[in-house]
């Protein structure tokens, strides 16, 4: 908006020039010109007065007067008779024949004549005025004089260039001035859409910073205010009773798989193979049910934003990837991964607590799928300023559909595995609230990568794209 606002006062700007500016150096031109013609008229005039009495006698003319005009303007003077013959040239030989030039012939018709014509032979343009030398009514020749309108032309130039000048200077002033205005009008429309973006992200906090500008302004931003505040509480209960639900459901459904398996124990030898079926499907739903429930209060914590701290990613992936090795081996899994917290630190801004969450539902969801047999990898990438941590798998993969979906709250692909459907909208919820981006993709040959970036808190070693 500020540049819109700055262009539209050029804009009015160069239109008020031009329409000032353009005629006053049309008026300007038109007005030398014509003072220079006028001014050489009347110099012909006089002239003309001095040869009359000498050509109504036809006694030789005295070219004096003639040439000292020339010596003081620079201008060629012509005198010829009534027969168009030059009796005095200042710039030529005489005598010579004159009477088939226009000007001449309309002049000794006793017709004032003048005009500009273009010289190629001297390259200029020239003003020639031709006046009739009569007396009593009677012609008896004709004065003509042309003279190099270079000194005109260039004062003309350099009035237009003057006005370009001035032009420039009120643009520029213009601009600055209008920049400055434009910002001072949109800054609180800035301020506004900061807020907006902030709100967007899920940080509802509101500054004490008020809005400036005009009341409308203001009242939107005491709208916008209300309803950040409305949000955040809406939110904090919800997330608060989720977790409270899910803390409270949490005692009573580990007392009733209790019961249950007791139950179990004291009924081994004195119940049915289908009472103990049905016993130890109970047990695994309580189970199924419990894990659910911690899920549920993993995925409200992982909903709050908390401020982030930087933390070393290669330190947390190795010792994650040595924690869950020990599973991946009873699977018949390979899991690969960085094996050393030697080098230098790669640093992250990341909620606490947060990247320990992502690699162990990362990990899970990964050695759940692989066959057996197979290889997971864990790698990180620093590419500019952030960093790349990828979780790669060789099981059955994802569709396009299945990648858009994995994400949202207790959707699974395959319900014949066990699951809650909330380890990815987890993942998820964590890595949006460490400011990172979660990407889903196909591993070339088959399966499923699933990378975080995250951003780096300060890079004190490697490149671009450096393996880390």
């Amino acid at each position: 908006m500020t540049k819109r606002l700055l262009l539209s006062y050029l804009t009015i700007t160069v239109i008020v020039l031009l329409l000032l500016e353009l005629p006053l150096g049309v008026f300007y031109a038109q007005r030398e010109r014509e003072r220079l013609a006028a001014d050489v008229e009347h110099d012909a005039n006089v002239i003309a007065t001095l040869y009359e009495d000498d050509l109504e006698a036809g006694t030789p003319l005295d070219p004096v007067a003639a040439d000292t005009y020339e010596d003081r303007t620079g201008a060629r003077v012509v005198i010829v008779d009534v027969d168009g013959i030059s009796r005095v040239d200042t710039g030529g030989d005489v005598p010579r024949d004159f009477s088939t030039r226009p000007e001449i012939a309309v002049a000794l018709d006793g017709t004032r004549a003048t005009g500009t014509r273009t010289s190629e032979t001297l390259g200029t343009d020239l003003l020639y005025v031709a006046v009739p030398v009569a007396s009593g009514g009677n012609v008896h020749g004709a004065l003509r004089v042309t003279l190099d309108t270079s000194d005109v032309n260039a004062r003309i130039r350099s009035f237009w260039i003057a006005l370009a000048g001035v032009a420039v200077v009120v643009l520029v002033a213009v601009g600055v001035i209008g920049w400055l205005l434009a910002r001072s009008v949109t800054r609180p429309l800035r301020h506004l859409t900061a807020d907006a973006a902030r709100f967007s992200s899920g940080d509802l906090t509101v500054g004490d910073q008020r809005s400036e500008g005009p009341p409308e302004i203001r009242t939107l931003d005491d709208t916008m205010s209300t309803m950040a505040h409305r949000l955040d509480g809406l939110l904090a209960s919800q997330r608060a009773f989720v977790a409270d639900a899910s803390h409270q459901l949490r005692t009573p459904l580990t007392a009733l798989r209790l019961r249950l398996e007791n139950l179990q124990s004291q009924l081994e030898d004195q119940s049915s193979p289908a009472i103990e079926s049905e016993l130890e499907r109970a047990i695994d739903e309580t189970g199924r049910l419990t894990e659910l429930v911690t899920n549920l209060l993993h995925l409200a914590r992982a909903d709050e934003r908390s401020l982030g701290s930087n933390v070393d990613l290669r330190t947390l992936v190795v010792d994650r990837v040595d924690t869950w090795s020990a599973v991946a081996a009873e699977l018949g899994v390979t899991l690969n991964g960085p094996e050393s917290t030697d080098g230098p630190a790669v640093d992250v801004r990341a909620v606490p607590g947060a990247v320990e969450q992502i690699l162990d539902n990362l990990l899970d969801n990964a050695l759940a799928v692989a066959p057996s047999g197979s290889i997971v990898t864990v790698r990180m990438e620093r590419s500019a300023d952030i960093v790349r941590l990828s979780v790669v798998d060789r099981g059955t993969g994802l569709s396009d559909t299945d990648k858009a979906n994995a994400t949202k709250r207790f959707w699974r692909g395959d319900v014949s595995t066990p699951g809650t459907g909330l380890g990815l909208a987890i993942v998820d919820a964590l890595v949006s609230s460490c400011g990172g981006r979660l990407v889903l993709d196909d591993t070339p040959g088959g399966g499923l990568t699933v990378m975080v970036e995250l951003e780096l808190a300060s890079a004190r070693s490697g490149g671009a794209h450096a393996g880390l």
